[in-house]
């Protein structure tokens, strides 16, 4: 794309994980930010000044909010999602017409980060973007009819980029998987959990928002309905362990199983609990992404090594001492916890 300043970018669900470092990604390049959130005012306290942002007053789920907030915009990066699971069946697929909606009206092209919930346990660790998407869980069958609406939309003069990768972790996203694989107490690191013993696909979200940055930067020679799969950080639980424990410095962190048997017993009270119980399959099977189609376009995969982003996600939970203040947004999580 070219330079010109009228680069904006709208993005849904800036104060999420994805949606943090997708703006802190674009900024750095010289988009401009337009956010869209339930509380404008306190999104923009949250999110403090990382980046310049016209935060936007709206809810994802409005229809009309949503396309008067793309009015003018290039790209529209739909990064918004139900917290801790809740009303998925209720919430995904408006939320994702929406943006698919009004990003049609600006002609604009979407972005979406994908998921692995499309496959069904025997995909295998090397799943490309062609691969049939067989999902066997409510939200695996929520996410393939959000990609058969947009691969429709496409077909139909919508330009639509789906970015696929793992669980998310990194600095200033406390709720993505680091934070539930982790015992702290006290500010301190004081073990790691295992919830399956199969390799596990990972993404480590300043390398992942650098990718998609990348991929825009080329945006013309991508096709109207575009699939890119990151592969990120591959690990079973006991090598993630093992890089904590040196990233952390404290070689004797023990590695416990993950509580299931709570999970099941208090999921018919807890909806989250319910519908993490649903995904144990990922734990158990190894099921990870092929980026032969990524590197070929791109030259590489922007990749952090494992060691040095688990530093910065751990630094920045508030667990490794001084050294490392934790974030507003990991020291309010820490508090309810």
């Amino acid at each position: 794309m070219s330079q010109s300043p009228q680069r904006i970018a709208l993005v849904i669900g800036a104060g999420g994980a994805f949606g943090r470092h997708a703006v802190l990604a674009l900024a750095s390049r010289g988009w401009r930010i337009r956010a869209l959130a339930r509380d404008a005012a306190g999104a923009r306290a949250r999110f403090g000044g990382a980046a310049a942002i016209d935060w936007v007053q709206g809810d994802a789920m409005d229809p009309a909010a949503v396309l008067a907030a793309a009015g003018g915009v290039r790209l529209v990066i739909h990064a918004a999602n139900p917290p801790g699971y809740r009303n998925w069946k209720g919430t995904v697929l408006p939320m994702a017409d929406n943006a698919l909606a009004a990003a049609g009206a600006a002609g604009a092209r979407l972005v979406i980060a994908g998921s692995v919930y499309n496959f069904a346990p025997d995909a295998g660790a090397a799943i490309a973007e062609t691969a049939p998407q067989g999902a066997i869980t409510r939200k695996g069958r929520i996410r393939v009819e959000l990609e058969r609406r947009l691969r429709e939309a496409a077909s139909q003069g919508a330009k639509v980029l789906v970015l696929r990768a793992g669980d998310f972790f990194g600095p200033e996203a406390p709720a993505t998987s680091l934070g539930w694989l982790t015992i702290r107490r006290g500010g301190r690191l004081r073990g790691i959990y295992a919830p399956g013993r199969a390799a596990h696909a990972f993404a480590y979200l300043p390398d992942l928002a650098e990718t998609l940055a990348r991929l825009l930067e080329r945006e013309a020679e991508l096709a109207d309905f575009e699939v890119f799969h990151f592969r990120g950080c591959w690990s079973t639980a006991s090598e993630l362990a093992a890089a904590i424990r040196r990233a952390a410095g404290q070689p004797a962190l023990p590695l416990r199983p993950f509580p299931w048997m709570m999970i099941r017993a208090l999921s018919p009270f807890v909806e989250t609990f319910r519908e993490l119980l649903e995904m144990r399959y990922l734990w158990d099977r190894p099921i990870g992404l092929a980026n032969a189609k990524l590197v070929g376009f791109l030259g590489e995969e922007p990749h952090t090594p494992l060691e040095t982003a688990l530093r910065a996600t751990l630094g920045d939970m508030g667990v490794l001492g001084s050294g490392y203040p934790a974030s507003r947004s990991s020291s309010a999580i820490a508090q309810t916890m």
